[in-house]
């Protein structure tokens, strides 16, 4: 599961720079009117009809790419968010057992009765 994760947030990283690199090669819809005048080159490297075919399918196919990776992304993180607990209210209590120790209480009193030594003062007897 680990793996699939970063294998696919690599794949995203890629595809992420590729967009970036082909987005920022291709030509705007005014570098046709600047080559008319001169100022540029007509890009005959790909064919007659220019690279833009080429290049705007190229990308419209990384976009794919990039859309449904991270629609596979996001349902994997949310997977993993299920499964992890998400407090720790949700998990059941430990319960300790706790010995009771039930003393007398008239055997308390009769024993600080028997303590006359003490300089204290007794307490009242009820």
């Amino acid at each position: 599961m680990e793996t699939t994760h970063t294998l696919l947030f690599v794949l995203q990283v890629l595809v992420a720079v590729a967009l970036i690199v082909l987005i920022l090669i291709q030509h705007g819809k005014g570098a046709d009117a600047g080559a008319a005048f001169g100022s540029g080159s007509s890009a005959t490297v790909f064919g007659s009809s220019g690279s833009s075919s080429f290049l705007t399918k190229l990308t419209t196919a990384l976009a794919v790419i990039f859309l449904g990776n991270s629609l596979m992304l996001a349902y994997l993180a949310t997977q993993s968010i299920q499964t992890a607990p998400t407090s720790l209210l949700d998990q059941p209590g430990i319960i300790f057992e706790q010995e009771t120790v039930e003393q007398d209480i008239p055997a308390i009193i009769e024993q600080q009765n028997d303590q006359l030594d003490s300089d204290l003062p007794r307490l009242p007897a009820q």
